[in-house]
């Protein structure tokens, strides 16, 4: 028999990163799932930053511009002045 596996020390060690490796609490299944789910959940931060950013500068822009407010308006909202009609065209 090999004289490595009637070593005790050796035994626990392997015993030992078995257990953790896939039966503690912390191991490396899940760990590699949370972060995963990290990497996942930072495209979407990231996403939604810069949608934040785009939102604000064009809310800037309404509130500074009453032209583009108008044409906001018309365009998201299909409001209209009186007497006038409104043709959509769908692309």
């Amino acid at each position: 028999m090999n004289p490595l596996l009637r070593n005790k020390y050796f035994l626990s060690a392997v015993a030992f990163v078995i257990w953790v490796g896939l039966f503690d609490e912390n191991n490396l299944i899940e760990s590699h799932q949370l972060n995963k789910e990290i990497r996942t959940i930072n495209k979407e931060k990231e996403y939604y930053l810069t949608r934040i950013s785009e939102d604000a500068a064009r809310l800037r822009e309404l509130q500074t511009n009453t032209d583009n407010l108008e044409k906001f308006a018309r365009e998201q909202y299909l409001m209209h002045r009186e007497n006038e009609d409104v043709f959509v065209i769908a692309k």
